[in-house]
């Protein structure tokens, strides 16, 4: 009877202890802004030395898991080792904005934050792990189940500290921002209270009255990553403004050009809702879900960057001679047979689906609508050359048209997908296309499928129309 109480007694203060554990657990909250300071995170203080605008390299880097990691990553080394003609530096040297989604996202951040570092151990750290069996490890330990029962901590929360113990060697946003150097980093999330895209900059901060500074770059990958049904958001909390605090003039006008530009209008709205005076009051918390869920290549943010004129400007003002945009796009196609039977699928196929096939859409317009643009651009320099040509030779006034703001610049968009790759193996060391389209979207990959994507990164880049003709026109 003793022993039954002694080990009674053993169970009572186990359970007390787990509870109080669970009581506790709590993710880490991000922090209120204490004083609305001048940007600290944000494009406009990554500046780079007299003329390095001139080349101006943005890159874009897909979700997809494990997948998409070592897809960019294997453009990230290939634009390590291919050279500017007539220059000592490579092409990885001219980046200036990497903006991800999901699994690109812990290359693109990987990088923001060591540097050269990349090419030494990511592999190991990252692409070479079983990171996905790591995590449903930290799920399985009896001490997190009472950490798990708390309705303020979830399996988002267990994934981030092993991204931020074990990969980003805890670095906040702040870490970055003192760094002040070029790439820019991007990592996008998704609202899922308006689906609307999230960056983890400065500016989306202060809408929520909150720091970024002191913010684990760890959770934003974690949430930028937080694939549906599978993982739970990440939630951030939305404080009451600051005195002093106020939009800027150029969100003021957006508010009111309803009429004139619907888009600049939603786009503000989206965050105002949160940064109006009763924001806090009204909307106290916001929760992120994967990044592909309102743009799955990241190229969102970078179209964003060129069209509120952080990036146009730069072109009107001459600085910018010759435009790269870099998209690496790993998506794959979906191995169900789902039309091959007369049953319905079932309720995970059927989720899998809702939660991707417009993602995948979206992100074909989404490059298209940056071709588009771009394709405008050239076409507005082609039809004023053409015209000036027409005025020489008809009249005698030597009247000159002015130029578009910015000149003659050079634009080139290299779309690197699956899609390019041919159907037999076009070189050694590469596998045909339908090898990569089966490749599953999770994080984890054996290692010959991992030095596969790798080696097909760099092939793609190099295999571009844009890419080649960027480097024979530089």
């Amino acid at each position: 009877m003793k022993k039954f109480k002694i080990k009674r007694h053993w169970l009572l203060s186990l359970t007390l202890i787990g509870f109080t554990v669970a009581a506790c657990a709590h993710y880490p909250k991000n922090q209120p802004l204490a004083e609305p300071a001048a940007l600290s995170y944000d494009f406009s203080r990554f500046n780079q030395p007299p003329n390095a605008d001139e080349t101006f390299v943005v890159m874009a880097f897909s979700g997809g898991g494990t997948r998409a990691a070592c897809l960019s990553y294997g453009v990230l080394k290939e634009l390590k080792n291919t050279k500017l003609p007539g220059t000592d530096r490579s092409v990885l040297e001219e980046v200036d904005v990497v903006s991800t989604v999901s699994g690109g996202s812990f290359t693109g951040a990987y990088y923001a934050l060591f540097g050269d570092r990349i090419f030494a151990d990511f592999e190991t750290k990252f692409l070479k792990r079983n990171i996905q069996g790591e995590l449903a490890g930290k799920v399985l330990n009896p001490y997190n189940w009472f950490r798990l029962a708390s309705p303020y901590f979830s399996r988002i929360d267990l994934a981030a500290e092993l991204y931020d113990q074990t990969v980003f060697e805890s670095a906040s946003f702040d870490v970055l921002a003192q760094k002040a150097t070029r790439p820019f980093l991007i990592i996008n999330a998704t609202n899922l209270y308006q689906g609307a895209r999230f960056e983890f900059t400065d500016p989306q901060f202060r809408y929520l009255g909150s720091d970024i500074g002191s913010y684990p770059v760890s959770r934003a990958v974690a949430a930028s990553s937080a694939f549906p049904f599978l993982l739970s958001p990440i939630s951030l909390v939305n404080y009451a403004k600051p005195a002093g605090y106020e939009l800027s003039d150029k969100d003021q006008d957006a508010l009111e050009d309803y009429w004139n530009n619907k888009r600049t209008y939603y786009e503000v709205y989206n965050n105002y809702i949160y940064a109006e005076p009763q924001g806090h009051a009204k909307h106290p918390y916001m929760h992120l879900m994967d990044g592909g869920l309102a743009d799955n290549i990241g190229l969102r943010a970078i179209y964003d960057l060129y069209v509120r004129a952080d990036i146009r400007s730069k072109i009107n003002q001459g600085k910018i001679k010759r435009f790269l945009a870099i998209v690496v796009n790993s998506k794959a196609e979906n191995p169900a047979k789902i039309d091959q039977k007369e049953s319905p699928p079932g309720l995970m196929t059927v989720g899998f689906k809702t939660a991707t096939l417009s993602l995948d859409n979206y992100s074909f317009e989404t490059v298209e609508v940056f071709k588009e643009m771009v394709a405008q651009r050239i076409q507005d320099q082609t039809t004023l050359k053409d015209c000036q040509q027409i005025i020489n030779a008809k009249c005698s006034n030597n009247f000159k048209i002015p130029p578009l703001a910015g000149g003659d610049i050079k634009l080139y968009v290299a779309d690197l997908t699956f899609d390019n790759i041919p159907l037999e193996p076009p070189a050694p060391g590469i596998k045909g296309r339908k090898y990569y389209n089966e490749l599953p979207t999770t994080f984890y990959l054996p290692d010959d499928q991992v030095d596969n994507l790798i080696t097909v990164g760099g092939w793609l880049l190099n295999e571009n129309p844009d890419f080649k003709r960027f480097l024979s026109e530089y």
